[in-house]
């Protein structure tokens, strides 16, 4: 079974673009939500994660051309906290860059919702819903890539409603990891469960596509679902 090793947000960026160097990605920034805390102040959890990865929040949104058509390009750190959905991303939604752009979007996922901003990390599922929503009235192409793993809010809201659905071979994606779905049903579930291939063959996605041809495959459907410069 073929599967990739995870890399990191900024290197996704440089590979996925002809257009490279540091001025064509930014990065979003973690705004600390004052009194929360799980194990640990939610505050100190940030700051120590943001000195551990060097980035300041779990996403790096970019601007490049893939065969000459821009495109904004955003990418989950798996690093920062699993890559987790933040309230922090609530006025940072990938897709209203891409709108303001008139661009065609490409999200990056392999994260779930930061569960210890508990409902307010949730609400960004309706909120991004909602950004992609009025970028698809404004007829803006978005392909959302899927990536080991996907899971959670993100499975259930923004990784899942892309006009093409591509997977990364094995990747894990799902709602709820699969020891706990056997907790809950009491039953063992299929081999290859919750993997790309799985979900392939069930309608669930449109490719499974190796990463070192996701770059190539990208340009076609974007000018086909309407973005043609």
């Amino acid at each position: 079974m073929r599967h990739h090793f995870r890399i990191d947000a900024t290197t996704r960026l440089k590979a996925s673009s002809t257009t490279s160097g540091g001025k064509s990605w930014r990065r979003t920034s973690a705004r600390t939500i004052p009194h929360l805390t799980d194990t640990k102040p939610y505050k100190d959890r940030l700051a120590k994660t943001i000195a551990a990865t060097g980035k300041s929040d779990a996403v790096v949104v970019g601007v490049g051309r893939l065969d000459g058509l821009e495109t904004v390009i955003c990418s989950m750190e798996y690093a920062f906290i699993g890559g987790s959905m933040a309230w922090s991303w609530r006025e940072d939604r990938p897709r209203h860059r891409a709108r303001d752009r008139t661009a065609g979007g490409i999200i990056i996922s392999c994260s779930a919702a930061r569960m210890m901003e508990g409902t307010l990390s949730l609400m960004q599922m309706a909120k991004i819903s909602a950004a992609l929503g009025a970028a698809d009235r404004a007829r803006l192409p978005f392909i959302s890539v899927l990536t080991d793993p996907t899971t959670g809010g993100v499975t259930a809201s923004y990784a899942m409603l892309g006009d093409l659905n591509i997977a990364e071979p094995a990747a894990l994606i799902g709602f709820a990891g699969p020891r706990v779905i056997e907790q809950t049903i009491r039953q063992k579930l299929p081999d290859g469960f919750q993997r790309s291939e799985f979900l392939l063959e069930r309608g669930m996605l449109d490719l499974v596509v190796d990463r070192r041809e996701m770059k190539r495959r990208w340009p076609a459907p974007l000018r086909f679902m309407g973005k043609t410069a």
